[in-house]
């Protein structure tokens, strides 16, 4: 009989893991202790998971010893939906230097979990305020512009359990005017107005714009957005 119960390996292995996606959630870089209380450890613990991740560079510590992302992620992240990735980069580079705001594409991640994941993001050149949003930034898909539209292009019945009645009537009425949008629900004083985006072989996904004000109106940015999904469509083949 197989045991249920992980082995120190596949516990070790997946602990490193929780490091990074902790990491990825998070705006700021962190400190040890904070580490070890989001995984549930002692101190100890998360000081050898990080030294193990430090050495292959996917994490780094600055001069008071707070944790942030590595740059041996990059890496990693170029081979994830690398044709994805290269067909919407020219795009989301576009809408950023058009509308001076930070604009992603959003996929999909974890069907069970409910949540999507930042694929690739671009920044306008010049801004007054520029918006920094990481590849690898995990969020539920019942939050945040990009997380709805994601919600909106699944059927119902692939909807997370703890969707509200407040939530289904939002989706519904971003169904009918054709975007999602949303203020302060991911990152605090961000808003964000989002799209789906369906391509074919790849989950279903969202491309936005994030920022801290709109100049213009959101009905504008969303018709922007639909013109670059069509485009990552065409360029997709699709």
């Amino acid at each position: 009989m197989t045991s249920a119960t992980p082995t120190a390996g596949s516990q070790t292995l997946s602990r490193g893991i929780r490091v990074l996606e902790i990491l990825a959630a998070d705006d700021r870089d962190l400190s040890i202790d904070e580490i070890a209380a989001r995984l549930g450890v002692h101190r100890s613990v998360a000081y050898r998971l990080l030294r193990t991740l430090e050495d292959h560079g996917l994490v780094r510590r600055d001069a008071s010893g707070r944790v942030g992302l590595g740059t041996g992620l990059a890496a990693l992240a170029a081979g994830v939906a690398r044709d994805l990735q290269q067909v919407a980069l020219p795009e989301l580079n576009e809408v950023a230097n058009e509308l001076g705001m930070t604009c992603l594409v959003a996929v999909l991640a974890d069907a069970d979990a409910g949540e999507a994941v930042t694929l690739v993001s671009a920044s306008p050149r010049r801004s007054a305020a520029v918006v920094s949003y990481r590849p690898g930034h995990r969020h539920p898909i019942t939050r945040g512009g990009p997380g709805k539209a994601i919600l909106a292009a699944l059927p119902e019945r692939a909807w997370p359990t703890d969707v509200s009645e407040d939530l289904r009537v939002e989706i519904a009425e971003s169904r009918d005017r054709g975007y999602t949008h949303s203020h302060d629900e991911v990152v605090p004083s961000l808003r964000s107005v989002a799209v789906p985006l369906s391509l074919p072989g790849h989950p279903p996904a969202a491309i936005a714009v994030i920022h801290v004000s709109f100049p213009i109106a959101e009905e504008e940015i969303a018709a922007r957005l639909r013109s670059a999904a069509d485009a990552i469509r065409r360029a997709y083949g699709a």
